[in-house]
């Protein structure tokens, strides 16, 4: 206990320039990027992450043996921004002693645990500027005056603890989330393709006889053609809107919607041309498939054809109208959309396999939501450098890794353009840093809150 007529220090709560919640593909290529910085002479940005995650980990429950990339393995975490860099595949392969067998390999499309393992390998490197199992419950505006001059970040560790981090800028990096369609509720035998690994093992002990996938996209047709193969005695129902599986664009000329100047004509475009714009080219992401796996379902439909036992149905033109656990599973009533003819499949697990959608920022901002600005459909303003638009109060930036595909156009939430687009918003930061000189700690009394 102090003596009597001592006063007692306020704790100090430690002020960075950024503070980035998250810590998928897009915050950890942010975090490079500042690394990078740092080693130059300019004066430091510090920074810090925060990750409810234990460790680093993406779509690990998709990470499918033999499921490739969609995307140029150049567009990595850092070379389309600084083709030097250590951080680059080409430096992860020839850490790994594989750098002359990828080149043998010729194939620019790695397979996606590969590059899970590159951003592990990326990761390592810059666990200092990460807090793992730090899950941030609530952002806090402070105030000086009438000024927003930071934001509070509270912040639960996995043990229960709690903690703040001061920031005068935020990376909002919380991805996307899973999308069901409007009335199903996830269970042990209704869920999202996000969890297949996890639920594989009960799912072998349990011998099923029958799934039902739902979806028309990449994720789907990886999910169809996995349970098809994992599960020899079982059958698989594939369930999509559509005639056929769309063929994925990407052709060369198509995929100049992904390169970094594209975001410049979508951000200046007007707002009836941007929706026709992403109308041309969503094939090149939305509900499409790789050409070869299109090839190889069909190859398998034909071959059970063939010898009389077909496991593999395809329900096209058709969708699921009532999906209902029973005692022994789940029973799945699917109409054809051509002549509403139902079909009814008693199955062991449905699997929707329907996308994903990016996380709103809005309940995690809290009271730094009414400094927000809206346009007339009621999305957030984003500035061209992925700050949300603010009241003039706000003198620190809040940039989005995500959730500004009605700004900046399709290559907002994918690979493809992340190196460049840390690069904007890390160029944004310095640009507005003041050139006065901050206290490295204040203490929790200064401003309200």
């Amino acid at each position: 206990m102090p003596e009597t007529g001592t006063t007692q220090a306020a704790p100090q709560i430690p002020v960075y320039d950024l503070v980035g919640v998250g810590f998928g593909p897009s915050n950890l290529a942010l975090a490079i990027a500042l690394t990078e910085y740092n080693a130059g002479p300019g004066e430091p940005v510090t920074a810090q992450f925060l990750e409810r995650q234990p460790r680093f980990g993406w779509h690990r429950g998709m990470l499918i043996d033999d499921a490739t990339m969609q995307v140029s393995f150049l567009k990595d975490l850092a070379t389309m921004r600084n083709p030097t860099s250590e951080f680059s595949f080409l430096n992860y392969l020839h850490a790994k002693g594989r750098l002359v067998d990828f080149i043998n390999h010729k194939n620019l499309f790695p397979l996606r645990i590969e590059f899970h393992d590159y951003f592990e390998w990326c990761a390592a490197k810059v666990d200092d500027l990460v807090a793992y199992d730090s899950d941030v419950v609530a952002i806090e505006p402070v105030t000086e005056g009438d000024a927003v001059a930071y934001f509070d970040l509270h912040v639960r560790a996995k043990a229960g603890d709690e903690s703040v981090f001061r920031a005068r800028n935020l990376a909002i990096g919380t991805g996307l989330r899973p999308n069901l369609p409007e009335g199903v509720v996830p269970s042990e035998r209704i869920w999202h393709n996000h969890e297949l690994l996890y639920r594989v093992e009960k799912l072998e002990a349990a011998d099923p006889s029958r799934f039902v996938v739902v979806g028309a996209g990449q994720s789907a047709a990886e999910v169809t053609a996995f349970l098809h193969e994992r599960f020899p005695r079982a059958e698989v129902c594939s369930v999509f809107a559509r005639y056929g599986y769309s063929p994925a664009d990407d052709s060369s000329f198509a995929n100049r919607i992904f390169d970094p100047e594209a975001v410049d004509h979508f951000y200046d475009s007007p707002e009836a041309f941007k929706q026709r714009l992403v109308g041309y080219h969503a094939n090149t992401n939305y509900s499409a498939v790789d050409l070869d796996l299109i090839d190889e379902l069909y190859r398998r439909v034909y071959q059970e054809k063939v010898l009389g036992v077909e496991r593999l149905r395809m329900f096209n033109v058709s969708r699921p109208v009532e999906v209902v656990e029973t005692p022994t599973g789940v029973r799945a009533t699917i109409a054809t959309l051509t002549t509403g003819e139902q079909t009814v499949l008693d199955a062991d697990v449905v699997v929707y396999s329907t996308g994903y959608q990016p996380a709103d920022p809005t309940p995690l901002l809290g009271d730094l939501a009414r400094f927000c600005r809206r346009d007339p459909d009621g999305r957030l303003l984003i500035e061209r450098d992925y700050r949300l638009r603010t009241g003039d109060e706000v003198s620190g930036g809040i940039y989005l890794q995500g959730g500004t595909e009605h700004s900046h156009g399709i290559t907002s939430s994918l690979l493809s353009n992340t190196a460049v687009r840390v690069g904007e918003i890390l160029d944004s930061l310095l640009a507005r840093r003041t050139a006065a000189p901050e206290p490295e700690y204040a203490g929790t009394g200064a401003g309200t809150r």
